[in-house]
């Protein structure tokens, strides 16, 4: 008797995308916040201290406290820091205004992270109950593989004309045009300027495109060892097996 199998597809797919989008967020986190000294060889490289006349250890200060802001760990924006040599408010109203819509997006990446992270453990739970664990690593390199080609055109497209593509992700995730900042009186503009947002949208896609490509050989990895596994028992037992997680066999049978 053959077992319904859609309920086992939909929850591997769901366990696949949840984990993808997972991935892409810790890349982003991952970049901004773990890796060492990335902010300053960021300033170094596009000679922001000129722009804004500050010291190095005066700017990463200013710079730790305005990630601590958007990842929820600090209330409010208000820095301030010593400027040509006079001590100021580091960001003026517009600015502030401009960071609160992307505080509540970051907050909102990484509150769909656990949501994806919840879903992920739900479809594990869904599917080791039913005892189809077997049929997860086939969805995950089924998705992974289609999600990676995505990335990998998207890649192509934004490289083609960054700037386009940076102008429609803020018409996209932001309803106002408080993005639009002026280099003459917006430090925040100076501090990452559009090379620093090139090099990181970059490096988010090198790292997020490793995640993939391992997570791929994984599965890759796990299919062929369980396909090797079956097709053993079958010629012991004399006859054809294929692995019940591959789409379409016809050995997708009922435990029992």
């Amino acid at each position: 008797m053959k077992k319904n199998i859609v309920p086992d597809r939909a929850a591997g797919v769901a366990f696949a995308l949840a984990l993808i989008i997972a991935l892409l967020i810790s890349s982003v986190e991952f970049l901004l916040y773990y890796v060492p000294d990335y902010f300053r060889i960021q300033y170094e490289k596009n000679q922001v201290l000129e722009d804004v006349h500050m010291e190095m250890d005066d700017l990463l200060d200013v710079t730790d406290k305005m990630m601590d802001y958007l990842r929820g760990d600090r209330e409010k924006l208000q820095v301030t820091a010593e400027i040509s040599g006079q001590t100021r408010g580091f960001f003026n109203q517009r600015e502030i205004a401009h960071m609160e819509d992307v505080k509540t997006l970051f907050l909102g990446g990484l509150a769909l992270r656990r949501i994806c992270l919840l879903l992920c453990a739900a479809a594990l739970l869904f599917l080791w109950k039913r005892k189809t664990l077997r049929t997860l690593p086939a969805s995950v390199l089924i998705g992974s593989g289609l999600f990676f080609a995505l990335v990998l055109v998207l890649s192509l497209i934004v490289a083609a004309d960054f700037q386009q593509a940076f102008t429609i992700f803020h018409q996209i995730f932001f309803d106002n045009d408080l993005w639009i900042l002026n280099p003459a009186t917006d430090l925040l503009i100076n501090i990452v300027p559009e090379p620093f947002f090139m090099d990181t949208a970059l490096y988010i896609v090198l790292l997020f495109g490793a995640s993939m490509l391992l997570l791929f050989a994984v599965s890759l990895y796990f299919c062929l060892q369980m396909r090797r596994k079956e097709k053993s028992a079958g010629t012991l037992s004399g006859t054809d097996s294929y692995p019940a997680y591959f789409p379409g066999s016809d050995h997708e049978r009922d435990d029992a």
